[in-house]
């Protein structure tokens, strides 16, 4: 009898020990897999600094990530539909109407009635641009909310809406030299994509300020919770009495916001809006979104990765231009990235699933067999009753 007690303890042993060894084998994968944003940014700036003298300089490395930034704000309020398991495929097209809305304002309204032009000073038109993606965000919503349209289908039909509303204004033409004028008090546009605040530029000051503001929502906010909890089930959130339908509607809200503010940007930087502009952005920011370690189910995902996810598409896009790559190549590359980075994001899942189970089957046969015997001990016999003050 007690040699069977003996192997029976030194059998559970090994299992505990074996359980434990794969749990943290699983653990360090899955922290590699985390870091997979960061090890990729780092990656591509060493590979780059070694193939291109100016890839590292100061003035390239502060241009490059001004392009970035635009990429950031989309990414931002793309981060924010995906965390609640959904998706924004209008944001692209948003960038263009919201451009498109800009210039149609910097030209001045013709106020036929009176006979008179007038010109909305810059703040104004800023304001206007905004308030025409937060529409575009809200038809979102209420088509996934109130009308229970799949995600996908909603934001693809606003994507074609919105690029027609913007071809429809601007009759398909550009606007060119937005600067304003001075006799018009509608100057200072070009402020925006073009200016400076302690030598950085302002685009990548609405970057920090945006990843701000999202983090405190996210992290001290009882919406951040409502977020994550509604991307994590759904259905459970909503029996807890969480209003879903109006988080939902929100992350729609405020991803057509960004959306246009972005196209504020580029329309200020080039001094000229296109209705074209924006062109596949919306590929660009689920890209940043996912690379950054996000979950296209929901439920998962955090600024600082969307942020390093950015980083990696502009970084990349950028090196490949100093590189002198073909843009035939640089799409066939972004695309492949796409890929590689949704695989990741799976296999992640896979490790996280097999290291539950495995931190589950530890505490299974730690509790089953209790604690190991003493060293010296023996055990006389199985049936032998635990004492009366002992715990069950």
């Amino acid at each position: 009898m007690t040699d069977t007690a003996t192997i029976d303890h030194a059998s559970a042993g090994e299992q505990r020990r074996q359980a434990a060894a794969e749990a943290r084998r699983l653990r360090t994968l899955n922290s590699v897999f985390e870091l997979r944003a960061f090890i990729a940014l780092g990656v591509l700036v060493l590979v780059f600094s070694l193939l291109s003298d100016s890839f590292l300089t100061v003035d390239n490395v502060i241009t490059m990530t001004k392009h970035v930034a635009i990429n950031a704000v989309l990414a931002l309020g793309m981060l924010l539909v995906i965390l609640k398991g959904g998706i924004d495929l209008s944001v692209g097209s948003t960038v263009g109407l919201s451009g498109v809305v800009a210039g149609e304002a910097l030209k001045g309204f013709h106020l036929g009635i009176f006979g008179v032009i007038a010109y909305p000073p810059v703040w104004v038109v800023v304001v206007l641009c905004l308030a025409v993606g937060a529409v575009v965000g809200t038809v979102n919503g209420i088509l996934v909310t109130r009308l229970n349209v799949a995600p996908f289908i909603a934001t693809l039909g606003m994507l074609y809406v919105a690029r027609g509303a913007a071809l429809l204004i601007s009759g398909g033409t550009t606007y060119p030299d937005l600067a304003g004028d001075a006799a018009n008090h509608n100057t200072g546009f070009g402020w925006i994509g073009g200016g400076r605040v302690l030598g950085l530029p302002v685009a990548i000051w609405m970057m920090i300020i945006l990843a701000a503001v999202v983090v405190v929502l996210l992290r001290s906010t009882a919406f951040g919770r409502w977020l994550y909890a509604t991307g994590g089930n759904e259905r459970a959130t909503e029996l807890t009495g969480v209003p879903v339908k109006r988080v939902k509607m929100v992350v729609y809200i405020v991803s057509g916001a960004c959306a246009a503010l972005s196209g504020v940007i580029i329309a200020s930087e080039l001094t000229s809006a296109a209705p074209q502009a924006g062109d596949s952005f919306e590929l660009n920011a689920i890209a940043a979104v996912v690379i950054g370690g996000a979950a296209l189910s929901g439920g998962r995902g955090n600024v600082r990765g969307t942020l390093v996810g950015a980083f990696v598409i502009g970084y990349l896009a950028d090196g490949l231009v100093i590189l002198g790559v073909s843009t035939f190549w640089q799409t066939l590359i972004k695309g492949a990235v796409i890929i590689v980075a949704v695989i990741l994001d799976q296999s992640q899942q896979r490790f996280q699933r097999r290291g539950a189970a495995a931190s589950a089957v530890a505490v299974a046969v730690e509790t089953a067999d209790g604690p190991p015997e003493a060293a010296g001990t023996t055990v006389t016999s199985k049936d032998t009753p635990a004492p009366p003050d002992t715990p069950r």
